[in-house]
């Protein structure tokens, strides 16, 4: 009977650590960390799963900066850029046309850029164009 309340417990810590995680890995390391302290390898596992599917669910920007990045960008009045088909993760922008923005510091978020792809505002990994999350869904 131990072994399920133990697993009860860590994964209340595991989701309430992880709700502050940026992403899929720090989300994974945060929960298994957390896991491993109270319940050993086996909560290592248990917390890496639940830490990975919170983190993934937060996004990079995480629950705390999301609308604050939000506000800032479109208060930038950026113009947004029209392309064919849907703005989701993994979408790739063209090499002309589309103008990246840096984030400014305060996000901590130097890999990254932003701009807005038909009215969506989209973090953009610089290198290789590919959109990396979808910060405003372009809902009002």
């Amino acid at each position: 009977m131990r072994i399920p309340a133990t697993l009860a417990l860590l994964a209340t810590f595991g989701f309430t650590a992880a709700v502050h995680a940026q992403g899929l890995e720090r989300g994974a390391q945060d929960g298994a960390s957390r896991g491993e302290e109270i319940a050993g390898p086996l909560g290592a596992i248990v917390g890496g799963a639940i830490g990975a599917a919170v983190g993934t669910a937060n996004g990079i920007l995480g629950v705390d900066r999301r609308e604050r990045f939000r506000i800032y960008a479109l208060g930038e009045h950026r113009p947004s850029v029209a392309l064919a088909g849907p703005v989701r993760i993994g979408t790739v922008l063209p090499e002309d046309g589309v103008v990246y923005y840096d984030v400014p510091r305060e996000f901590a978020l130097p890999e990254y850029s932003y701009t807005i792809i038909n009215g969506h505002l989209v973090l953009v990994e610089p290198r290789t164009r590919r959109v990396v999350e979808v910060i405003d869904d372009g809902r009002p």
